[in-house]
């Protein structure tokens, strides 16, 4: 079983940035795959940024150029760095980790860009 708890969320002007954290219990850290996925009101969950183990990384066209995956496995935590922030960017985000077959999840932060 793996924990995660993700921070970092607020309030933020439009073309501002923010960092979110996921802080993930347990020791083998480094196998899994992290992922960050967010959800706008009345929409889906989007999957946005993923870093494999290798430290490979996957963006979606909403978020690439803009939002930056990363992982510090000494410190059991993945981050997203966002920058260029629009409104449009306003949902809760989840962090996941992931190891066939099993995906965890944490319990979300919300992100709000607003003027």
């Amino acid at each position: 079983q793996v924990q995660l708890v993700e921070s970092g969320g607020g309030l933020v002007q439009p073309g501002g940035s923010l960092r979110l954290s996921c802080a993930a219990s347990g020791s083998i850290f480094s196998i899994y795959a992290m992922g960050w996925s967010r959800r706008a009101p009345g929409q889906q969950r989007e999957l946005i940024a993923v870093i494999a183990a290798n430290g490979t990384t996957k963006y979606s066209d909403s978020v690439k150029g803009r939002f930056t995956i990363s992982r510090d496995n000494a410190k059991n935590t993945a981050y997203l760095q966002m920058n260029a922030l629009t409104p449009e960017d306003t949902a809760v985000y989840y962090c996941n980790a992931h190891y066939d077959p099993e995906v965890w999840w944490g319990q979300g932060t919300q992100v709000t860009v607003s003027s």
